[in-house]
Formats: structure tokens, sequence, C-alpha cells
């Protein structure tokens, strides 16, 4: 049987006996945020003209993939990155700074689980540094993180030449094994007791990442991920049936009340009309 909590842990430990800083590292897609950060920042940059209906249609496709597998897709995303990479050629990373921002305010708000964003906040408020660690461009979780009030991120990073983008990956993409030796670098370069730090991801391709810390925690599983963390006895958080919950059972709820109390009306007012009669 899962562990389904929807509150944060009451008590976390504020720092390692050794003195080490505790961090807690967060995925972005589906973890932090409802579908693929970079399909809706392809959203953004399509209504500004920036990308075309046919490159639109192409992250739609792999958005519509990964909402209902929860799964992503290699091939898949190695397509995403070379898409993005095509629309930042010759930009500046001020632009594209300036961009991610404005289209995180219009669109991307809105698609944050509140359950994982309270997750984080825990930490925050035990002292922990908190990091995203994300295939998105850095550009793009940098600003999620700052918008969300976390230490920072460490994601996909472009090849940068006097100010602009090449539409080359300085690095392969921040993805499965990529992202556990991120975590293991910045643990050196910031004091970091892993053993005593957390991770929080919805995809099995996290696995890497989740069992470099000593307090992994699977949120909105694959059903692979959702198995391992069962197997390993690991907390599962699941804000995906909290936000059906109140998107679908609650109108369902309001709405059979509705037809309740118009039956229970319609009764009345049966019972009144015969009783006249009797008189």
């Amino acid at each position: 049987m899962d562990e389904i909590n929807q509150e944060p842990d009451n008590e976390l430990p504020a720092q390692s006996p050794s003195g080490a800083q505790i961090a807690a590292f967060f995925d972005v897609d589906n973890t932090i945020m409802r579908g693929a950060s970079i399909y809706h920042l392809a959203r953004g940059l399509f209504a500004r003209g920036i990308l075309t209906p046919r490159d639109l249609a192409d992250y739609a496709i792999t958005q519509g993939k990964f909402l209902i597998s929860g799964k992503e897709n290699l091939t898949d995303m190695a397509k995403v990155t070379e898409n993005a990479l095509s629309f930042v050629r010759d930009r500046s990373v001020e632009e594209l700074a300036a961009l991610a921002e404005e289209i995180y305010d219009d669109i991307m708000e809105d698609k944050v689980w509140p359950g994982t964003v309270q997750l984080a906040h825990a930490h925050r408020a035990a002292g922990h540094q908190v990091w995203l660690v994300s295939a998105a461009p850095i550009e793009l979780a940098q600003v999620i993180a700052t918008k969300l009030g976390l230490t920072g991120a460490v994601a996909t990073v472009s090849e940068i030449i006097d100010g602009k983008y090449t539409g080359n990956l300085k690095s392969e993409p921040m993805h499965g094994p990529q992202k556990a030796q991120a975590v293991i670098d910045l643990a050196k370069s910031h004091n970091l007791d892993l053993q005593r730090s957390f991770a929080y991801s919805d995809s099995h391709n996290d696995i890497p990442l989740l069992t470099s810390v000593g307090n992994p925690t699977a949120v909105n599983p694959d059903a692979q991920l959702r198995e391992f963390a069962q197997t390993h006895s690991w907390p599962i958080h699941d804000f995906r049936r909290e936000h059906l919950v109140k998107r679908y059972a609650v109108p369902a709820a309001t709405t059979a009340l509705a037809l309740i109390g118009a039956g229970a009306g319609m009764a009345v007012a049966a019972m009144r009309r015969s009783r006249s009669k009797d008189s």
C-alpha cells in the first residue's frame, strides 16, 4: 500500500552533525510543475511569433505523450532539446532570460503543484538549500527557482559565444545519470551532506538522482518509479489525485447536491399541492 502524503514532514533536520549543509533536490517536469516546462515555454514563444505552428505541434505531441504515460521518452527529449536549441540560436542570453520570466508569469505559474512547492518551502524553512535539477534549459530552470524562492538550479547548458547562443549544447542534457553527477558536484562545491539530503522526482529515469541521497521520495511517480519506491519503502506523494479530486469530484459533488436539493424542493412542492387539493 502506498504512503500517500499531502503534507511535508513536520520535523526536518536543520544541519548535518558534521557541520555540512543539508539540501533538497527537485526534478521539475511533473514533479514541481504539471507537464513539461519546455512545452509551456514553447507555447509562450509561439504566442510571441518566435515559434511556428509546426514547432508548437511537435512540442504538443511530446507533451501529450508525457501527460498520458507519465514517462519521459529519451528520443522525444532529444528532439525537444534539438528544437529548443534551434530557437535560441543567435539570440542573446538576456533576451531568453527575459522571455522565460515573462512566460513563467503568463503560463507556468498556474501549472506548479502546490503540494510539491510546499515540500520545497518546508526545506527552506528548515535552513536547507533547495535546488532544481532539470533537463530544461538552465535559463528557464533558474527563473522557476527564483520565482519559487529556491536556492538555484542545475540544468541543461547551451553553448554561448559573445553573449549569444550558438544552437549547440555545452554538455550533455541534464538527464538520468547526469543529474546524479550534478548533485555530487554540487555537494563538493557547496559542502553538502548527501547522506542526509533529500531528492524528489516523478520519473524512473531519475532513480540515479534519487539514490544519490539518503532521503529519496517519489512525487507523482510513473509506474516504474512507484514500483521501485514501494520495493524500497520510499515515501510517495501523489498530488495528481488531489488535483483530480478538485477538478472533477468537487464539481460533481456540487452538481449532485444541487440535484438532490432540486429534487427535495420538487417533492416539497408536490406535497403542498397534494395537501391543497385535499383541503
